[in-house]
C-alpha cells in the first residue's frame, strides 16, 4: 500500500517486540516498596534487534530513577511461541502496544526481600 504523501510503497517496520527480564537494585527515589532489596521487572520493549531493545529499556529505567543491574532476553513473540511459552491475550496486547508506541512497557514488577 503506498504512502499517501509520497506515493511510494510504505516500508514495513523492522521493529519487533522483545520480552526482557530486568533486575534492578535500590537507589534513592526509585519508588520500590519499603524494605525491598530490589525487583525484577518483566518488560516488553520494541527495537530493531534485541540489543537496541535492551539499550532503550535500560535508558528508560535509569530516567525513572531505577538502577538496572542485569537484563535477560527471552526473544520475540514468535521465538517464545516456538519455545512453547504460553502467552495470554493480556501479554499479547501489551506487546502490541509496545510495538504501536515504539516504547517500553513494564508488564510486571516483583520486589525482592532478604530472608532474615
Amino acid at each position: 500500500m503506498p504512502d499517501p504523501v509520497t506515493d511510494k510503497p510504505k516500508k514495513k517496520s523492522r521493529q519487533q517486540v522483545f520480552t526482557l527480564l530486568v533486575e534492578v537494585g535500590r537507589k534513592d527515589g526509585d519508588g520500590l516498596p519499603e524494605g525491598s532489596t530490589g525487583a525484577a521487572l518483566m518488560c516488553f520493549a520494541s527495537g530493531i534487534d534485541e540489543a537496541e531493545a535492551v539499550r532503550e529499556t535500560v535508558a528508560i529505567l535509569k530516567q525513572a530513577d531505577l538502577a538496572p543491574l542485569d537484563v535477560s532476553g527471552y526473544g520475540t513473540l514468535e521465538e517464545r511461541l516456538a519455545e512453547g511459552h504460553d502467552i495470554n491475550e493480556d501479554e499479547r496486547a501489551l506487546m502490541q502496544r509496545a510495538l504501536d508506541e515504539n516504547s517500553v512497557i513494564v508488564a510486571q514488577m516483583t520486589p525482592f526481600y532478604d530472608k532474615d
